[in-house]
């Protein structure tokens, strides 16, 4: 491979080197020694104008391992800060990724690709700027996943491995990720010029997300206000969205806060099996911060820390300012809670809204504690119930005399309705997914590439969770949890 510049086939518009000079460090990625393309999304590299008809698979792999160049391209490494588990780091930054490039894809929208594991830049901090196969595969799993399941994302385009080493607990295959999103601006990314006092950057990056993500907030008459609440808006919607398909993030530190409302970074992330709201996968997390019932919560604080950044554009008084963002901040709980509520009455297949509602769905989950319960299971087989089979939900219960109680409750809600009965279990089941990431078949396609370079269990993941929703033969191991005597499910920050 020489070093001349590639045309990837991309329509390029870098907005963000040409408008944020001073946000960023121009980077190129390390050239890795074998670069050799293990997944790569088709569809979704079709979409953003990668020329896969006309480039070799070596080609590819050495694009979206970062260290070749490409004709058009402005590759840079993002500054920003970030409050991690509540402490603030004034600087982290694109430590182990880049901007490869901005693109306008084949729909009209702007999308970065971005990618994970393609070495050290000017915030790598100490570290080698890589990444290992294992976390790489895992976060490609999981974001196609979340899409499948109409959760906003960043979304995996490729996985390359790099004819490398890591040291990761030991020798591992170095491998970079690939991935897509509307863009990887963050509330960290806020966070790093207020602490600096520079509101003049504040101010050229507040209006630089307006143009982006929110251009109908240009002619409102406090824009910086309003764009605080539309960016809670979007925060509400994917919190409930997490919340309704059981997904715990692990680490929503501010500067995994985007200000689009994708899903980000999916290091220590899982789905919950058998409900618990204090359910934590990760290793770290020894507190619960980030445990699945505190979600909404820890947005709303993330928010809050946004806000603080934009105080002075929303009013030179700053008391005024203060109260003006608070309310907003306030607010969110409200938002939040409804969207929750609205999901949860689709999931239990009432059509109509009524003022107990709220009690019902609480109910439900207050039953579920401590009984072992499967909670994608649970919401799945309450279609089962309205086709006859009275015993589909009650038999996931440990006791189920609690549970026979909410069911007769829920049985006369339903009758209230004038729904017919196929239409209502095809709408539950369109969302109440029967197939999410389970843990423990994600561990074993990640152990089969990883120990024995045999990616056949992942292919087979990643064909299941494309279609979430649809129950399909053959496939029964995917729809149930691991085993009752499986020690507890821990995850670790390795992308």
């Amino acid at each position: 491979m020489t070093d001349k510049h590639i045309d990837a086939g991309f329509n390029h518009d870098n907005s963000y080197a040409d408008k944020l000079n001073g946000f960023y460090v121009p980077f190129i990625g390390d050239k890795a020694p074998n670069p050799q393309l293990v997944k790569l999304n088709t569809e979704l590299a079709r979409v953003i104008g990668l020329d896969i008809d006309n480039l070799d698979r070596k080609t590819i792999a050495s694009i979206l391992s970062g260290g070749t160049a490409i004709n058009g391209a402005a590759p840079l490494a993002q500054a920003y800060a970030g409050h991690q588990f509540g402490g603030f780091s004034p600087q982290l930054g694109d430590g182990r990724a880049l901007l490869l490039a901005e693109v306008i894809d084949i729909n009209g929208l702007r999308r970065d690709v971005h990618l994970k594991g393609s070495g050290r830049t000017a915030f790598s901090r100490g570290g080698d700027g890589k990444a290992a196969l294992g976390p790489v595969l895992r976060e490609y799993l999981l974001g196609e996943a979340m899409h499948a399941l109409n959760v906003p994302t960043t979304r995996a385009l490729a996985v390359v491995i790099t004819g490398e080493k890591v040291w990761r607990e030991g020798r591992q295959t170095g491998a970079v990720l690939a991935r897509v999103a509307s863009s990887h601006l963050r509330v960290g990314t806020f966070e790093y010029y207020a602490a600096q006092a520079q509101p003049d950057k504040v101010k050229r990056l507040a209006d630089y997300a307006i143009d982006r993500h929110y251009p109908e907030l240009k002619a409102s008459e406090n824009r910086y206000l309003a764009f605080i609440r539309a960016v809670s808006e979007r925060q509400a919607t994917l919190i409930a969205k997490w919340m309704h398909i059981g997904f715990v993030h692990g680490v929503m530190n501010t500067d995994n806060m985007t200000i689009s409302g994708e899903t980000i970074d999916y290091g220590p992330c899982a789905f919950i099996d058998r409900y618990s709201p204090t359910a934590v996968f990760s290793s770290i997390d020894r507190q619960g911060r980030y445990a699945y019932a505190n979600q909404s919560s820890i947005a709303q604080w993330n928010l809050a820390r946004l806000a603080e950044c934009l105080l002075p554009l929303i009013d030179p008084d700053n008391d005024k300012a203060v109260k003006l963002a608070t309310q907003e901040i306030i607010d969110f709980k409200q938002r939040y809670e409804a969207l929750w509520l609205s999901g949860m009455r689709m999931k239990l297949g009432l059509m109509t809204t009524q003022e107990d509602d709220l009690d019902l769905v609480t109910e439900l989950h207050t039953t579920m504690e401590g009984q072992h319960v499967d909670f994608t299971l649970l919401f799945r087989n309450l279609s089962e119930v309205l086709l006859g089979n009275t015993n589909a939900a009650r038999d996931l219960f440990d006791d189920p005399d609690s549970f026979d109680v909410w069911q007769s409750k829920w049985l006369k809600r339903i009758d209230s309705e004038s729904v017919s009965n196929d239409d209502r279990v095809n709408a539950m089941n369109a969302v109440n997914p029967l197939y999410i990431p389970r843990n423990h078949k994600v561990e074993e396609a990640l152990h089969a590439a990883e120990l024995e370079s045999n990616y056949e269990p992942f292919e087979k993941l990643i064909e299941v969770l494309a279609q979430p929703f649809t129950k399909r033969e053959g496939l029964e191991e995917y729809a149930v949890p691991a085993p009752l005597d499986a020690s507890p499910y821990k995850t670790f920050c390795g992308t």
